[in-house]
């Protein structure tokens, strides 16, 4: 089951290994293929690899753009192997998780534990996590693959301010569950967000608040990418999630919690898959000027 109109898309920066981790992915879980490679060149980073692949019907797009960021558990993906679905999900669970580990270090590990049947939060071999479990399949369903971002540091106890921006910026959406911590998990507050998921544009989000130690925070190695039709969309989602003036680069933003999006014109997409290389290179450097996407003068370079 393909979102062909998948409206947001999570983006991994490699530094250059987005080619051969989409390869493994798309090995490793079931429904997957690189759908498009395009390779842009002279930029900041010296020649890129851009890389849209899907697996289990979720789209993402990865690049190879240099050692400048770094994964970190702060956005990890949920892998739900739901039994209603999945008539071998308990054996596939176990199968992920072993490839996963190949190289990569157990947060925690594969188990039984209070919330689900068997569960364990992994990150691989370049450092990207995540949280494979066992779905209860009673319930609303979910999709196989949700991204979850976890609130630590001076943002924990935010996650429930953010999923009610997010839910006030994003048309089609709505409320899930919600799963607050309960009085004695120090250091974790009474009634901040333990688990909840929401819907952004008819896509599964998560997020949690942890007051433990944690030494990380978000960065640009995962971001979001919204697709627009229009210009009047790219200035909405601009003005609405931009809150670090000094974040705005190439069509990139930070929000007011420091999680990154990126809001690009559908477009784009287009010109990168179907232009000749000399069109891609003058669409590559018309870009790279702005802070916002301006259509107009994407459109304008590409026909040259």
């Amino acid at each position: 089951m393909t979102k062909t109109n998948q409206k947001i898309v999570p983006h991994l920066w490699y530094d250059k290994e987005a080619k051969e981790a989409a390869e493994f992915y798309a090995s490793i879980f079931p429904d997957s293929q690189i759908t498009n490679i395009t390779t842009l060149y002279d930029t900041p980073s010296g020649n890129c690899d851009v890389v849209s692949f899907e697996f289990w019907g979720q789209k993402f797009m990865a690049i190879s753009a240099g050692p400048l960021f770094k994964f970190n558990p702060s956005v990890s993906f949920i892998v739900n192997f739901d039994p209603s679905r999945e008539k071998d999900a308990r054996e596939k669970i176990n199968e992920v998780w072993n490839k996963l580990s190949e190289g990569g270090k157990a947060l925690m590990p594969l188990d039984k534990y209070p919330f689900s049947e068997r569960y364990g939060w992994i990150q691989d071999k370049y450092g990207l996590s995540w949280q494979l479990i066992l779905t209860n399949p009673e319930g609303e369903e979910r999709p196989t693959i949700v991204p979850s971002i976890l609130f630590v540091g001076d943002k924990c106890g935010k996650a429930e301010e953010a999923i009610n921006f997010y839910l006030s910026v994003f048309k089609n959406s709505k409320q899930g569950l919600i799963a607050r911590y309960p009085k004695g998990m120090e250091p974790d507050k009474e009634g901040t967000i333990m688990f909840s998921d929401f819907m952004l544009e008819n896509q599964w989000f998560a997020v949690m608040d942890s007051a433990r130690e944690h030494k990380f925070s978000f960065n640009e190695a995962i971001s979001f990418m919204v697709y627009c039709n229009t210009q009047e969309e790219i200035d909405y989602y601009w003005e609405k999630l931009s809150a670090v003036p000094e974040g705005e680069q190439c069509g990139w933003l930070k929000d007011k919690y420091g999680v990154s999006w990126q809001i690009v014109p559908r477009e784009m997409d287009e010109m990168m898959r179907k232009g000749t290389p000399e069109q891609i290179t003058r669409v590559t450097q018309a870009f790279l000027k702005m802070k916002k996407f301006d259509l107009a003068e994407l459109q304008k370079a590409y026909k040259g």
